[in-house]
């Protein structure tokens, strides 16, 4: 990997939500903000993307928080760290999905870094905290020029490396609903190594029982389409009915089948990331129950 001179660049460091907006409306697509920099930084040195400002985040202590309500869920803000949200215990023992995810994320010293937030709005298809997020229905919460909004996670993604984000918008933060009686939620990815790799494919679940029947289902994928994504027909296969060995294989083969479209890359083939959306798509299904 080459890697090229970054060119030079204006750095702020507001202290406010406010500072920071106003920076973002005077500076637009110019500018860049930046809290952890563990994409964006490696970006400018080999990929030669070339913002003339960076906007720093990582100062607004507003932003810097996890905490946890039974009654709101979880919610965490765009300083906070991805190790921060990692040893959350709340997250730990209430949102494993989320919580492997984050612990998936290269190594300790760049979560100690980087963000869950940054995570999600660098928007690559194989992001680990996003498929977690997808199947436990977080909110993502942006403010601009406009006023605050608030986006369901599945609306967040809208191409590869792109996001809803607006030049002039900034996303606060993120909530996660307090998950529902008798659901667990599992994400597993592959790699080729243990740390500091890539998933070929990610897949998170997230399953509601009552009895032995499944109330609800969510299943969502990573790295086998242009965003991550839910599993929509492979939800169906299974949602209503009573989990056996042979409705999982069936979920599992349809989510290979009709919920994605990977490509062919120097990672792996097309036909090899089918075949662990299959084999992953039942595995997470059967740690949730």
């Amino acid at each position: 990997m080459s890697i090229k001179s970054i060119k030079e660049f204006e750095y702020f460091a507001p202290e406010t939500v406010d500072e920071a907006l106003s920076l973002l409306a005077k500076y637009g697509s110019d500018a860049k903000l930046v809290s952890g920099g563990t994409d964006l930084v490696p970006k400018m040195k080999s990929q030669g993307e070339k913002p003339k400002v960076l906007i720093s985040i990582k100062g607004i202590k507003e932003l810097d928080y996890v905490k946890y309500d039974e009654e709101t869920g979880l919610s965490f803000g765009a300083a906070a760290s991805i190790k921060a949200v990692e040893d959350c215990q709340f997250v730990k023992d209430l949102y494993p999905a989320l919580y492997e995810g984050a612990h998936a994320i290269a190594s300790t010293q760049i979560r100690n870094m980087g963000t869950l937030v940054g995570n999600i709005c660098n928007a690559v298809p194989s992001a680990d905290s996003a498929p977690g997020m997808l199947v436990l229905d977080a909110v993502v919460h942006i403010i601009g020029p406009k006023g605050r909004r608030d986006v369901a996670i599945a609306d967040f993604f809208v191409g590869v490396c792109k996001t809803v984000v607006q030049p002039d918008e900034l996303v606060t933060g993120v909530t996660i609903p307090t998950p529902a009686t008798n659901s667990k939620s599992w994400y597993i990815p592959f790699t080729v190594r243990r740390a500091l790799d890539l998933a070929m494919v990610g897949v998170a679940a997230n399953i509601t029982m009552v009895g032995n029947v499944c109330q609800d289902v969510k299943i969502a994928l990573g790295a086998v389409a242009i965003t991550p994504k839910r599993a929509y027909n492979a939800e169906e296969v299974l949602r209503g009915k009573e989990l056996t060995d042979e409705l999982i294989l069936e979920a599992a083969k349809v989510a290979s089948e009709e919920d994605c479209a990977p490509i062919t890359d120097l990672r792996a083939t097309a036909e090899y990331r089918k075949e662990l959306v299959r084999v992953l798509t039942k595995d997470a299904v059967k740690a949730c129950i």
